[in-house]
This record gives structure tokens, C-alpha cells and sequence, in this order.
């Protein structure tokens, strides 16, 4: 049977034709705004984006924050990803300076080589961290119950948060 003639597969060849541009938009897309990186994923039910920064050591990736919400009648939230290596009664904070007592976050679990935190990110801190030029901080103690702070730069948080948010 000579496949070029099949009605089977000139109707296949058709209904692909015919599928909506939809589909042939790329699943994933990242958008890279100075210090932050803007995800979003096409889903079924629309897209979902957050906002991430990672910090690394000597190349290697040592934590993350992600900003966003998995749908649009959810708040926003805030997770906070670091290493297995930590003191979990004390939870993760984030600061902005040292007089702020930044947003905290209890941790939630630990999968593989990384522990999670997240907290619903309010007006507030939002607010705070949107007026922020300066540095900041991630705070936890490691397993030994020992300080540990790691940089957050927020350069380009206000443009890739802005841009997350975009219907």
C-alpha cells in the first residue's frame, strides 16, 4: 500500500495543519531582567510565571527565591529553596537591611539536596522589596545552629515582578 495516498494520513497531515497557533507556541519562556529571571509555562488552563533568583558558589547553584502564584485567584507567595545542611526549627528569613526583621518563613520539607520555605507574600513586604536599591540578605542557621547569610541583589526585581504580573 503506498502511504502517500492513505486517507488516513492526508487526514492526519490536515487536522496537524489545522491546529490552533496555540500549540505551536513554546511551552516554557524565560525573560532575564538584570538579577532576576522572569519563567512562565503554557498550561492548560493559561500561563503561570514566576520570578526567580539563584545564588551560587564558585558556580554552583546554593539557593533560590521564587516569587509568584499558581493561579490568579491565589496570593502571591514566596519560596525560599537552600541546602540540606540547615537548622530547621529556625526557618529562613529575608532581609533588606539590618534593622528590618524581613520576611520569615517556616521550612516546609526537604527533597533531595535542598530544603523549602514559603510564606504568602503580603502589600507590605512586597512593597519593601520593590522600594529596595541596596542588597539584601537570606538568613538561616546551618545544621550546626551557625549563621548563615547568603547576597540577594535586587536589581531588576520591580521590572521582572512588574512583568510577571502582566495579564
Amino acid at each position: 500500500m503506498d502511504l502517500r495516498h492513505s486517507p488516513a494520513i492526508a487526514l492526519a497531515v490536515t487536522l496537524a495543519a489545522m491546529m490552533p497557533a496555540r500549540a505551536q507556541m513554546p511551552q516554557r519562556t524565560t525573560a532575564t531582567y538584570d538579577d532576576w529571571t522572569l519563567r512562565c509555562e503554557n498550561q492548560e488552563h493559561g500561563k503561570t510565571c514566576e520570578i526567580v533568583q539563584t545564588t551560587q558558589v564558585q558556580g554552583n547553584p546554593v539557593s533560590q527565591i521564587a516569587i509568584g502564584r499558581p493561579n490568579k485567584s491565589e496570593p502571591v507567595k514566596i519560596v525560599f529553596q537552600v541546602p540540606t545542611n540547615v537548622w530547621l526549627p529556625t526557618g529562613v528569613r529575608l532581609t533588606v537591611d539590618d534593622k528590618d526583621p524581613g520576611i520569615a518563613a517556616a521550612f516546609k520539607r526537604c527533597i533531595g539536596n535542598a530544603c523549602f520555605a514559603d510564606i504568602d507574600l503580603k502589600d507590605d513586604a512586597l512593597k519593601k522589596l520593590r522600594a529596595q536599591q541596596e542588597n539584601g540578605k537570606l538568613l538561616f542557621k546551618d545544621a550546626n545552629q551557625k549563621d548563615a547569610a547568603l547576597p540577594v541583589s535586587f536589581k531588576g526585581f520591580v521590572a521582572a515582578y512588574d512583568a510577571m504580573m502582566k495579564p
